[in-house]
């Protein structure tokens, strides 16, 4: 039998989430496959770098924690197309969270308005939600 969290639990283990990678994250969006774990080392190339909001998440409820928007670079760093992410403390060394890319409406676990990113272009993150399982 599967573990089973109440709601409560599931709400407070994500918002740990935020609280251990900290007010000051920073997301890069990568070219490439996303790497076997968040402690191997990057893959890819790095088109462009977030420094997300102070309470970049919003409160966990029912299980399921989003982003809070907005999530933006106004000048991307290099030329490419968007495959995965990682999020990383505020040193931008330590990888907490990775995923997928797509476009909005193409199922990643992060979306963009546009995976094909050139240099200096505007990058909007439009949905990234953290679910807990165990319900």
């Amino acid at each position: 039998m599967a573990f089973q969290f109440s709601t409560a639990a599931r709400n407070a283990s994500l918002d740990a989430i935020e609280t251990t990678v900290g007010t000051a994250a920073i997301l890069r969006l990568r070219t490439g496959a996303v790497p076997a774990a968040c402690s191997t080392a990057d893959s890819g190339t790095v088109l462009a770098q977030l420094n997300l909001p102070t309470n970049w998440m919003a409160d966990a409820v029912s299980g399921s924690k989003s982003f809070n928007s907005p999530w933006q670079d106004l000048a991307a760093d290099a030329t490419g197309t968007a495959a995965h992410f990682r999020v990383y403390d505020s040193a931008g060394t330590t990888c907490h969270i990775q995923g997928t890319v797509t476009a909005t409406g193409g199922g990643g676990d992060m979306t963009l308005d546009n995976t094909s990113i050139a240099t200096g272009q505007q990058v909007n993150v439009t949905a990234f939600t953290l679910t807990a399982s165990g319900a």
